[in-house]
């Protein structure tokens, strides 16, 4: 587990990277000193944009626990979900509007319809 990397992760961020260029989505950056640290931030739409893997945010979906440890996984993705409902009342208030994509909406089955809510997001920011 401590191998897996907080930013420029292959299966969230960078997939999501390679998703936005392919479909000319432009006017993101990384690296904003925000609440939260969102993976990608339109500041002309106050839009942030997190990418959260399934196992770390508990995914309902593909979010499994370890079989060794669990009391430790369970507590500690619940500390994970508790801090990103935090983050985004943070955020919110600021007045940015905020989008969590789950990792498995990244796939190719998955990824038209998650760059479809990206755009919509995105066109509900400059209304």
């Amino acid at each position: 587990m401590a191998r897996v990397r907080g930013t420029g992760n292959r299966s969230t961020e960078l997939r999501l990277v390679a998703l936005f260029r392919a479909e000319g989505i432009t006017g993101w950056r990384r690296g904003a000193k925000l609440p939260g640290k969102p993976d990608f931030v339109f500041r002309l739409q106050r839009l942030a944009v997190f990418v959260d893997g399934c196992f770390w945010h508990g995914c309902p979906r593909h979010g499994a626990l370890p079989q060794s440890h669990r009391e430790y996984w369970r507590a500690k993705i619940a500390r994970n979900r508790k801090r990103d409902r935090e983050v985004g009342r943070l955020l919110r208030a600021a007045g940015w509007r905020v989008l969590r994509l789950w990792e498995h909406d990244l796939g190719h089955s998955r990824a038209p319809r998650t760059l479809m809510r990206v755009q919509d997001a995105l066109a509900a920011g400059k209304r």
